[in-house]
This record gives C-alpha cells, structure tokens and sequence, in this order.
C-alpha cells in the first residue's frame, strides 16, 4: 500500500475527513451493459479457462484488462474499455480466463461497471442503442432505475492517425454533450431520452440518484481537452485544463438540462461510498492533478455544503472538508473508499480511503 503517512490532512473543524490508513464503459460505442449485484444464493457464471478460447474468439493472452478491478458476480475481476473481463483468483491473483456471461457478452466491455448494493441478479440482456457517431465513452451511471450513458464529442477519427499521426480521438468543440438515460430493465432503446448540455468531455462519474422528477448526476467534467497530453507531448504541469466537479440535473418530465459547478480545477477520478451507488449520497472523494497523470493529493467534498465563490485555488473551505496533500515530489493513484460497515446504517464517510502513493525522492 501507499506510504500515505508522510501526507497531511486539511480540513474544516465542523467535519472531520474519512479516516486515511497509514500504508495507504470506454464503454462501448453502442453500450448496453448493466449489471446488478449477485445474491448469496446465485451461481457465478462460467469461465472460459485460460489458453481456450472464448465465444468471441479472443485468447486470454491477448487481453489488455488493466484498467480496474471489479466484483463481478462473485469474481474478481480486471477489465479495460475494449476487452473482455480477465478473472482473477482471489488470493494469488493467477489468471483464470475470460468472464463471458454464458456466451452472451460478446462486444466491448466497460472499463468502470456499476454494481446495484441494493438489488439482486446478474447482467441483463445487452441492449444496443444507436448514436450519430463513434464516440468515446469512458463511464456510464446508474440510478435506481435508470441507466445514464453519454455521447460526447470525443470523437473516433482513425485517419488522422494513420495520415498524420494524430490521436485517434479528437474533440470537437462545436458539439453539444449528450446524455442518453435509459431505464435499467428496458428491453430494447425505444425509451431512451437524450438530454444536451454545453460542449464538454468527461472521463469519470462520481454517482447518480433519482430526486423527484429529476435524475442528477455527479461527475468531474473536462472543457476543451487537448489529448496531445495523453500522446507523447505531455507538460509537466496542466495549462488551461478545466477538469472540474459538477452537478447535472435532468428532468424526466420537462426535458429540461441543468449543470452546476461544484469546484474550480483540477480534480478527476471521484469516487464514494459504493453502499450508495445508485442512491443519493453526501460525500465525493477525488485526486488532485497537476498534470493528466500525476495525482498529488485527495480530496473531499460535501455535497449538502455551497461552494464558495471567487475561489481560483482548491481550498478548504465551503464544500471542500479536507485536502490531503501527498507532499513534494510523491503523487499517488485515485482513492478507493472501504466503509467500515458496507451499509447505510452507519455514518456515510466512516471508513478509510486506500490509495498508493510513489516517492519520486526515494524511489519507494
């Protein structure tokens, strides 16, 4: 684990931040993964054994699964945006083969999958649903009833690789964000309703509820990226990088959009209580960036708390309980929460954040 010990917290006195130990979908271009948690009583479903082959004829060798670590049905599981899952064996982590869900996931899989803490089953049927084009989508959300899938203008442009040697995603900033939300159990895209909000990318969602006739989601929006950071012309430090903390409301009946900011930059991979997942919650915890890879610190927000205005610094302060700075010249991964009671009976931020943390001065 991360030597976080050698951090600090910063912190208002009304609330104290979660506890941090010392050593501490893209989803498809037409998704239609939902997945629920599995029951006590389920079986996990089969696994096609390493070496063999699966129905979709990949071989486990071949798999690019590193992206995130999951709990699917009972399995431990590692997946990326354009590969199956990879199983994993508890313990000694040796792989087992590839998690097809009886043959039937046969398309892309998401790099962040959503597990309901509140309902029991297994992936439903996929669901294709038709988008004007090729899109990368990262994330997805779901509320208690519905799924919320975004197709934003990251958009696929193979040539540009291929002729000049450009990403293979580029933004276009004269394309509104869209959000697709579908409800959970629809059997096939017909009840979808697509909401627009101003030109925006967003690589991660916080979490998602359900609020009257609303569906709000929160989420770490980017404005204009400029992925020549991501493609072997990175800064040290982000120029004009606009990766913020927000709120996005849709209402189901009116069909009206909404989105309100709730930091200034930078911050990114936010997570939370995931007894809540689905549900409304309280608190978000997400790293500090100061350039597109180098997290130097966590921090936390209350979403019951105003953001302070004026601010052009992240501070404690308004909506930000805590900073939990990392110190000079260690940066560390996103903050995975681990409540100590895996419920909502207790306290929302009772728990730890676990995270890693490298030492560039030591090495360690």
């Amino acid at each position: 684990m991360g030597r976080a010990r050698r951090g600090r917290w910063r912190h208002s006195r009304a609330t104290a931040p979660a506890q941090v130990p010392p050593a501490t979908k893209a989803t498809p271009t037409q998704p239609g993964f939902r997945c629920r948690s599995v029951g006590a009583g389920s079986s996990p479903p089969p696994l096609c054994p390493a070496g063999q082959k699966p129905s979709h004829q990949r071989s486990t060798p071949s798999t690019l699964a590193s992206t995130n670590l999951s709990l699917l049905e009972r399995h431990l599981t590692s997946v990326y945006k354009i590969d199956v899952v990879k199983v994993l064996e508890d313990g000694d982590l040796q792989t087992l083969g590839l998690l097809d869900y009886d043959k039937r996931l046969k398309h892309s899989f998401t790099a962040h999958p959503k597990v309901d803490p509140f309902t029991e089953g297994a992936m439903l049927d996929p669901v294709p649903i038709t988008i004007p084009e090729s899109v990368m989508m990262h994330d997805f959300a779901i509320t208690e009833n519905y799924s919320i899938f975004m197709d934003l203008p990251l958009l696929f442009r193979p040539k540009g690789m291929v002729k000049n040697g450009e990403f293979i995603y580029k933004f276009d900033p004269t394309k509104k964000a869209r959000f697709g939300i579908l409800p959970r159990y629809a059997k096939d895209d017909k009840l979808i309703r697509w909401f627009e909000l101003p030109n925006c990318f967003i690589f991660h969602n916080a979490n998602a509820w359900e609020e009257g006739d609303e569906v709000v989601l929160i989420t770490c929006r980017l404005e204009n990226p400029d992925l020549d950071k991501v493609n072997g012309h990175q800064n040290d430090k982000l120029e004009n990088f606009g990766n913020e903390l927000y709120e996005m409301r849709f209402n189901m009946k009116s069909g009206a959009a909404s989105q309100k900011q709730l930091s200034v930059s930078a911050v990114d991979f936010p997570h939370v209580n995931e007894s809540y997942t689905g549900r409304k919650q309280r608190y978000v915890y997400c790293t500090i960036l100061d350039s597109i890879a180098k997290v130097t610190g966590i921090i936390k927000f209350d979403l019951h708390a105003e953001p302070e205005s004026g601010k052009k610094e992240l501070e404690v302060g308004g909506n930000i309980l805590g900073i939990y700075d990392l110190g000079p010249g260690r940066f560390g991964s996103e903050a995975i929460f681990v409540p100590k009671q895996p419920c909502v009976s207790g306290e929302e931020d009772d728990g730890y954040l676990i995270f890693f943390v490298h030492d560039e001065n030591t090495g360690l």
